[in-house]
């Protein structure tokens, strides 16, 4: 099976070169093998969980965008006992319907997590009241998808869906590879709206705790590369961005910071706040990766100067890099920045094991930026903090990585070296990392 970018004629909307039908093979992706819990039924998909009996049923879900004031009222909210007791509150929006055959970005993403969450004991049913799962989100809102994304684009996806009804698959980029479903909008929606839940539920926890539960959304589509006008690269609304104003708008938290260490470059989130003070964007990514921005002169505009920070790591980066970029750039940046709420782009695509890129993370890179994120959020901004899941397309890298990510905000040991091989492991370019974190340094007067 393969994909290649699709050459038709596009459809318009707005004057803007969006969407497409599918009718042509793609360019060739790393096909991924779905988990043996997973069964494909035709157009849709079920998934039933060995231990806790949960399915997952694609099918249209009536979903309709509506405009809300005020907090997300009509989500499943925790008592404040369950905030008072939780150490990781986490939410889950699969999207199965969202889902092309082969593609990397595929609906068995968020399933293999949660199976492998079980597996590794790390729920509720294992780990009582220290762990708590956010259920019955309700979706984004217009004026939660707007505050990011142009209405003309929001609009327009949501008609396309009929296309997509009639023709199975349409592609919403131009350029490819983001595609549409019939479910797509509805479930973008979910997983916008499962991010804002979390955040409205760590921001309540840190009124009644010093030390509230750091918050994971375990969702798709991701967001970090729709750009405000459009989609781009696998995401159709940006959810950290989305989170970030929602934040600001309805608990009053100013000063927003984001961390994303995708393998690739945020440019989405990265463009929604290039001339805003108020909301500092770090993004670490694979030199020269897709989509080719995020240079490290690329620091904000106007207002907004100095409140970006791009870090571009060479080939091979790996542990020590990490470490020695969150020590020597992430905290003085946080530490100056002054956040009120830390947000995170959680990419676990730069997994050594990862078919896209060419980083050589590991499982205990992912547990190190973990714990010590999670210990900056406490000394920072009262512990708000939530992960947002973008790329990772290894499907056992991905969820073994989430889970010991999972075991540092507990504050347990790693058990990465039952999953990590030191042996794959090559030198990493220390030399360029020096350089460009003091490159980076001395643009940023750090």
């Amino acid at each position: 099976m393969e994909l290649r970018i699709l050459h038709h004629r596009p459809l318009t909307l707005s004057g803007r070169m969006l969407f497409m039908a599918q009718h042509q093979p793609f360019k060739r992706y790393h096909c991924l093998k779905p988990p043996s819990n997973i069964k494909i039924l035709g157009h849709r998909c079920l998934w039933k969980q060995s231990r806790g009996g949960r399915r997952y049923v694609s099918q249209p879900s009536g979903i309709r965008i509506q405009c809300a004031d005020g907090a997300n009222e009509d989500s499943h909210k925790a008592s404040n006992k369950e905030l008072m007791d939780a150490r990781v509150i986490y939410s889950v929006a699969t999207a199965m319907g969202h889902n092309q055959e082969s593609h990397p970005e595929s609906h068995l993403r968020v399933p293999a997590i949660v199976d492998a969450l079980e597996k590794m004991e790390l729920t509720s049913k294992f780990r009582g009241s220290e762990i708590l799962e956010l259920q019955n989100a309700k979706p984004a809102s217009l004026d939660d998808i707007i505050s990011v994304h142009a209405k003309a684009y929001v609009t327009g996806l949501e008609k396309a869906m009929e296309k997509a009804s009639e023709k199975g698959i349409i592609y919403i980029e131009g350029s490819g590879p983001t595609y549409a479903t019939h479910t797509t909008f509805q479930e973008s929606l979910a997983a916008a709206g499962t991010g804002i839940a979390l955040v409205d539920s760590v921001v309540n926890a840190s009124k009644i705790s010093k030390d509230p539960p750091t918050g994971f959304a375990l969702i798709r589509p991701p967001g970090h590369h729709a750009i405000p006008k459009g989609p781009m690269g696998f995401c159709v609304f940006g959810n950290v961005a989305i989170a970030a104003r929602y934040a600001q708008r309805v608990h009053g938290l100013k000063r927003v910071f984001i961390i994303d260490f995708d393998v690739h470059h945020g440019n989405g989130t990265n463009d929604a706040f290039y001339d805003d003070p108020d909301i500092f964007f770090l993004s670490t990514h694979q030199d020269g990766s897709y989509p080719g921005t995020g240079k490290i002169h690329e620091i904000g505009t106007g207002n907004g100067e100095g409140s970006t920070l791009n870090l571009p790591l060479p080939g091979g980066s790996g542990d020590l890099s990490t470490r020695t970029v969150f020590d020597e750039v992430i905290v003085p940046c946080a530490q100056r920045f002054k956040p009120e709420i830390i947000l995170v782009s959680a990419g676990y695509d730069g997994h050594v094991l990862d078919p896209l890129a060419n980083l050589q993370f590991t499982t205990g890179t992912y547990y190190a930026l973990a714990s010590n994120i999670r210990q900056l959020a406490k000394e920072l901004c009262g512990g708000r903090c939530v992960f947002f899941l973008e790329g990772g397309y290894n499907l056992k890298s991905l969820s073994y990585s989430v889970a010991d990510s999972f075991r540092a905000f507990l504050g347990e040991p790693s058990v990465a070296s039952e999953f990590d091989n030191p042996s794959i492991l090559y030198e990493e370019p220390l030399a360029k990392v020096k350089q460009a974190i003091d490159t980076v340094k001395s643009i940023h007067s750090m």
